[in-house]
């Protein structure tokens, strides 16, 4: 059996698979949400926790990341390449190794990353700026997220090669606000469209589980 391993991205928790969640059990699938810790914490912690996740797990891996954790999931799959059979971005942020968020992204996106930094922390932004306008999702989403650690964001990703080894996918939403499905180009990853925002668990889990499934087979 596969056990879908679904790392969230920045702000967010394990909560946010909550729509995707129960169609993947449909399909048979088992899952693993782990949380990722806040605080003083880098990319580095992050990933250190995907990888003990992963030692948890006997079953088929396949290791899916949403945005910020596409970096977190390919570090922690280098360390256990023998335990992942399949990376899956969502909308993920991905590159070589040496290279943190703030160098892949856009430089204004950065700036405006930087302008809602305060004490190690990164502002929460608002729900639209994810893409969720529903104001009953919007609310949802408002009381669950958090502040993003600042070191996840600048501290630069740690790969020996072996992630390379293993096949990935890369789902980007479109319309594109964020060069997405370059990022999975760039690391050799098939790219799959998906039409919705960033928070697209959110908004269209049937199609997005669809296209887990999919690239997990």
């Amino acid at each position: 059996m596969t056990t879908f391993v679904l790392v969230a991205g920045a702000w967010h928790g394990p909560w946010s698979w909550d729509r995707v969640i129960p169609l993947l059990h449909d399909a048979g699938a088992r899952t693993l949400a782990p949380a990722l810790g806040e605080g003083d914490v880098g990319l580095h912690d992050h990933a250190g926790e995907v990888v003990a996740a992963l030692d948890g797990v006997d079953d088929d891996v396949v290791l899916v990341g949403h945005s910020y954790a596409g970096l977190v999931v390919r570090e922690a799959a280098d360390q256990r390449p023998e335990r992942v059979r399949r990376i899956v971005l969502v909308d993920g942020w991905a590159g070589p190794d040496g290279t943190s968020l703030y160098d892949l992204a856009p430089g204004p996106f950065v700036q405006a990353l930087q302008d809602r930094t305060s004490d190690g922390r990164i502002a929460v932004p608002p729900p639209a700026a994810v893409g969720i306008d529903d104001p009953d999702d919007a609310a949802w989403l408002s009381d669950r997220m958090r502040p993003q650690p600042a070191r996840t964001f600048s501290e630069p990703t740690r790969l020996t090669g072996a992630v390379d080894r293993i096949p990935g996918t890369a789902i980007f939403c479109r319309p594109q606000t964020v060069p997405f499905e370059q990022c999975g180009k760039a690391i050799g990853y098939r790219t799959v469209p998906i039409d919705g925002p960033h928070d697209v668990m959110l908004t269209h889990p049937d199609v997005l589980a669809g296209l887990i499934l999919a690239a997990g087979a």
